[in-house]
């Protein structure tokens, strides 16, 4: 089994790779290199500000034989080439209001602080352009409508959120620090900026705008990160068609990416004097698409364009969002998983050209919510969400991305389509509350086994073999090895290091000839339940043994392997 836990200022025991920097390894053995620091990206820029080296200790697991297949593939790991630093917030997940008020729960907040997010984001995804934080169950803001216009021009009751709210199936804004508290993770806020757009008094801007500067004041200082507005390019948000008759600052029926750049300045502003009357410093992000949708009549044209030559340089990163798949299909796995490498690249060279586009400077790119669309075959249930999501996180990794959090902790059955990490317990097939779904593992090993910084890697043979490499400062080597392919491979590692002695992984994988399977299997454990993971996960040991010139893995079907090397 490894241990692996961060190095502590205080005795805390825990696995969340925040922790100060060491000159030991753990194991009484000084640390026999320091890279260079590479330079930061600027797309990364200052969510590096709180990177610190990880540590690990490792006890001898499972013998193994070396397999009597060929190798098809070589992963090839080229330790003196160092690529970034690992960003430390690129595990984290998202919150809503409709989770439950999370620490009445101590089982899901046990699977919370185990997966280790590091920085979860609320109050949610659409419903935070009608969030009112300091509203109570009830109460509705007097200078909002009772009814809201969408997108068609129907009027639909506003169903505003209220972060005040005690009630058992949702979650107050107090609970939502308390959680981050119990779980060592920081917050992410995004404020109401639809509150800009459909607010009934003479100056709606800026009631949203001081709003949005309450809670910064009423925060005190726990939050960095925050953004301003959720997903406004899309016809599907709170504020993109309003009712003209009830504004009294003349706005337009339709929201531009201009409005929303010149309403940003304002936003910031007003956020930016409250950080400073508390004494504290925040980062303020601001919303831009993904890619070009000139001919997608939901997305707002010319958005990212239209926001920067407004905003300019005021906003301090740059929020974007992919559900990488294409919407609402019925995708293979052959469909789904080469999506992580060609959007998470795709999305970051779209954002770059945005902003040189615009003549502004590049600033750290925030991928706040990402999962994937693909439904009919229960895919975001499934083991081939969880390796979409180790190929997501490490492409984002790879394209220096400063954050990511995929969407979201905890959810419903919803016939089998849902996107939560973690299940409510209203699955037909297994009623079981808190359950982790596969995804929860994947993402588990990734972010406990990585290293400090990410080094080159490179494979030859099969191409449905990715790999990723990482080392600690120890010296120690950390591997992901992904079969994107639905047959068995064998691969063989080679390392161009002679002092790593031996090897430790986990191998984890669906059920045989299932091409979407609800079971994950842990070095060959599975769960006693009919989905999820072995509840014994913690105390699986790894499987182990010397290196002797390469290191050969077979892996099956979907498989992954997250691999240590001292």
């Amino acid at each position: 089994m490894l241990a692996l836990q961060a190095c502590k200022k205080d005795n805390k025991k825990d696995n969340i790779p925040d922790g100060g920097p060491t000159t030991d390894t753990g194991t009484g053995t000084p640390f026999t290199e320091k890279p260079d620091d590479p330079a930061t990206a600027n797309t990364m820029g200052f969510f590096l500000d709180s990177w610190q080296p990880k540590n690990f200790s490792a006890t001898t697991g499972s013998a193994l034989a070396k397999p009597a297949a060929a190798s098809s593939s070589t992963v090839t790991v080229d330790l003196g080439k160092v690529i970034s630093k690992v960003s430390p917030f690129m595990f984290g997940n998202n919150a809503n209001p409709y989770m439950g008020q999370l620490v009445t729960e101590p089982v899901l907040m046990d699977h919370i602080k185990t997966l280790a997010p590091r920085i979860i984001r609320a109050p949610g995804g659409s419903l935070s352009d009608i969030y009112f934080f300091n509203l109570a169950e009830g109460q509705s803001p007097d200078d909002a409508p009772a009814k809201l216009m969408d997108y068609q021009g129907t009027v639909k009751d506003a169903g505003y959120w209220a972060g005040k709210n005690k009630g058992s199936w949702t979650c107050s804004i107090d609970n939502y620090y308390a959680m981050l508290q119990q779980t060592a993770s920081t917050g992410i806020l995004t404020v109401n900026y639809g509150y800009a757009r459909y607010g009934t008094s003479e100056n709606p801007v800026q009631a949203a705008a001081h709003l949005a500067a309450q809670w910064v004041r009423y925060d005190k200082g726990k939050t960095k990160y925050w953004e301003v507005g959720n997903e406004n390019y899309g016809n599907w948000e709170a504020g993109y068609r309003i009712d003209v008759t009830k504004n009294r600052d003349g706005q337009p029926e339709y929201l531009t990416g201009s409005l929303y750049g010149s309403h940003f300045k304002v936003f910031a502003d007003s956020m930016r004097k409250a950080a400073a009357d508390i004494r504290s410093v925040i980062k303020i992000g601001a919303v831009l698409v993904d890619a070009e949708y000139n001919t997608n009549p939901t997305i707002i044209k010319n958005w990212n364009r239209q926001v920067l030559a407004n905003a300019g340089n005021s906003p301090d990163f740059f929020v974007v969002h992919s559900y990488y798949t294409p919407y609402n299909t019925n995708a293979a796995p052959d469909i789904i998983l080469p999506t992580a490498t060609t959007e998470s690249k795709a999305i970051a060279d779209y954002i770059k050209t945005s902003a040189q586009a615009a003549g502004v400077d590049q600033k750290p790119i925030a991928m706040t919510e990402w999962n994937i669309f693909s439904m009919g075959s229960k895919q975001k249930m499934s083991n081939i969400a969880g390796v979409h999501a180790v190929l997501t996180m490490a492409e984002m990794h790879k394209a220096n991305f400063a954050m990511a959090a995929r969407w979201h902790i905890l959810g419903k059955y919803d016939d089998g389509n849902d996107f939560a990490t973690i299940s409510s317990g209203d699955d037909p097939q297994n009623s079981t509350p808190w359950l982790p779904r596969p995804v929860f593992y994947y993402m588990y090993y990734y972010q406990k086994l990585l290293g400090d910084y990410y080094i080159q890697t490179k494979v030859s043979g099969d191409p449905s073999i990715a790999a990723y490499a990482s080392k600690y400062q120890s010296g120690a080597v950390a591997l992901n090895i992904v079969n994107k392919g639905s047959k068995s491979q064998t691969v063989k590692v080679s390392l161009n290091k002679n002092n790593l002695s031996r090897y430790y992984y986990y191998l984890l994988n669906g059920e045989a000839n299932v091409p979407f399977s609800r079971k994950v299997f842990i070095n060959g454990v599975g769960p006693t339940d009919p989905s999820g993971g072995p509840k014994d996960y913690l105390m699986i040991p790894a499987r182990s043994a010397q290196i002797k010139n390469n290191i050969h893995i077979v892996i099956p079907p979907y498989g992954v392997v997250f691999l240590l090397a001292d």
